[in-house]
């Protein structure tokens, strides 16, 4: 008879010590411990500026990547993308889910801080394109939404609990710039300096280990003078001791795993617009490391801004993407230049989901990408017009159990109904409104299973 695995929960119990170090043992792979919340899901969400070009980028019909018939034959994917060919099967797309919510603010400023509130701006003094002020997002965004719920149970809760990438986003806190919020008025910058955010994971690490030998000698230097102190004094120094050990303890008990490779970044890349690819790619294999150590299953890679104006000369465009997403849709050289932009960061996350595809899943079965999903979105639907209709939802990978490799068509549903389907399938099922309630009462978006 196969003695079933221990839960976390019983080991931990067996070993006499404190759930305090659940998010430091999750993802040892010598520790094959029955998850009691069953197996890891993840969620990275990638932000992209200005909309799209929507006749390259959404399917003209729903329903498979696949066409029908005995012989199914891979249909042909939009321009924009045709990066993902190799995951078809494992990517969803969501048409005719829009962002409803209104209030002040111009459609950039809206479109960018109620992208993952759900909820409208505080009123504030920001002016945007010639419509009202307006000021930060009245509630949490779904990631630190999602961050709480996991955080506020052993079996699920990490080192961080949600980690803020970002690439080239400028270094100014305003409306446009900011898409987390973890409440009210309370804005989450991304860390887009690779370096900045490699010194977060690993850094502390190498301070430990220079602490450490520290208390290492202390120990043999306390040895030394206790031997000629007497009894009184050795009870003061064996105080000062038990503090030392204290103070050790607590090192290792908060010491974050590295049970994976770390990424080398390579040196000397200044934050630049030329430099774009290579701060992205670097992003990428932290976020990558950082979901196989099991450092937070809440991800947002952010590039750049709403309004966002990276001049991509690698890909021979030399004007600025949000002075093209106004051209005209009659302007087939702009729209050509915008659909290659955009292919472009379907190109990057093509690229996420291919490390996340060739990594193994730590302790468990498949690869990172089985354990989780990426969605892409953008404030706008469409640059010219500044529409919030046809919002670009985007997903790759199996975390979230939907039935993948299809194009689904709703008829303009809010989107804060997708924040609630993804908050279900992160296991927050208590979770019933999100954002403006106005906009929930018909539920999770359904169809997605």
């Amino acid at each position: 008879m196969t003695t079933p695995p221990l839960s976390r929960r019983d080991l931990l119990r067996r070993l006499g010590v404190s759930t305090a170090v659940l998010p430091f043992i999750g993802n040892l792979p010598s520790l094959a411990l029955a998850d009691p919340a069953g197996p890891k899901r993840r969620l990275v969400i990638v932000f992209s500026p200005d909309g799209v070009v929507k006749k390259n980028f959404w399917p003209t019909v729903a329903g498979p990547f696949l066409t029908p018939g005995p012989v199914r034959v891979p249909a042909e994917l939009p321009p924009i993308l045709q990066p993902f060919e190799p995951f078809r099967d494992r990517l969803l797309t969501l048409q005719g889910v829009h962002d409803k919510v209104g209030g002040d603010g111009d459609r950039h400023m809206r479109g960018m801080g109620c992208l993952l509130t759900g909820i409208e701006l505080f009123p504030g003094n920001i002016q945007g394109g010639g419509e009202t002020p307006a000021g930060w997002s009245s509630g949490l965004s779904i990631d630190q939404e999602l961050k709480g719920h996991l955080q506020s149970q052993p079996e699920t809760a990490t080192r961080f609990g949600s980690l803020e990438f970002g690439v080239l986003v400028p270094n100014r806190a305003d409306t446009w710039t900011r898409m987390v919020y973890a409440g009210p008025n309370k804005p989450v910058a991304p860390i887009d300096d690779p370096y900045q955010m490699f010194h977060k994971l690993y850094g502390q690490l190498k301070d430990r280990e220079s602490m450490q030998s520290v208390l290492d000698e202390l120990h043999e230097d306390l040895a030394k003078v206790a031997a000629g102190l007497p009894a009184e004094d050795r009870r003061i120094l064996d105080e000062h001791t038990a503090l030392v050990r204290d103070f050790e303890k607590e090192l290792a008990g908060n010491r974050a795993p590295v049970n994976h490779a770390v990424p080398v970044l390579e040196q000397g890349i200044v934050e630049q617009n030329d430099q774009m690819p290579k701060i992205s790619r670097m992003q990428i294999e932290l976020v990558v490391s950082s979901l196989a150590a099991d450092f937070a299953r809440v991800m947002t890679l952010q590039f750049t801004n709403s309004v966002g104006q990276p001049h991509m000369k690698w890909l021979g465009v030399d004007e600025g993407q949000h002075e093209l997403s106004h051209e005209p849709n009659s302007n087939e050289s702009a729209q050509e230049k915008l659909t290659r932009i955009n292919a472009w960061y379907a190109g990057e996350i093509a690229h996420l989901a291919k490390r996340l595809s060739e990594t193994p899943e730590p302790g468990g079965a498949g690869s990172l990408l089985d354990h989780t999903t990426i969605l892409w979105t953008n404030e706008l639907g469409e640059g010219n017009s500044h529409s919030l209709d046809d919002i670009p939802w985007v997903m790759i990978g199996n975390g979230l159990g939907f039935t993948m490799g299809r194009a689904l068509q709703y008829p303009g549903v809010p989107h804060n109904r997708l924040h609630l389907a993804l908050a279900h399938a992160m296991g927050h099922t208590s979770l019933v409104r999100f954002g403006n309630p106005d906009y929930c009462g018909d539920g999770p978006l359904t169809g997605l299973a």
